[in-house]
């Protein structure tokens, strides 16, 4: 019976498993698909069309901010949140990697 090593994570399963995380709330991908059809989009936007309470929708950008999946940008009294095509291009070559 032969036994085959499992690989030692590196620093890219670690980022993977970061953005994993991010994503694994289907709020969080809401949000995505959200900002994926606009241009930006304020955060009392992103609220209204999630239909969730304001500081759920706060924690939920604030987990995809922290990955590097959006970007937020403060406008006077708001925050305009887009993609951050950074952020989905390494997710998308961490994956392709697997």
């Amino acid at each position: 019976m032969s036994h085959r090593s499992v690989p030692r994570p590196n620093a890219a399963d670690e980022e993977l498993a970061v953005l994993a995380k991010a994503l694994g709330h289907p709020a969080r991908v809401r949000v995505l698909r959200l900002l994926a059809r606009r241009e930006g989009c304020i955060g009392c936007d992103i609220v209204a069309d999630l239909e969730l309470a304001q500081s759920t929708v706060s924690e939920h950008l604030r987990i995809l901010k922290a990955a590097g999946l959006v970007e937020g940008e403060v406008d006077g009294p708001r925050v305009c949140y887009r993609l951050s095509g950074l952020g989905l291009a390494r997710l998308k070559a961490l994956v392709a990697a697997l």
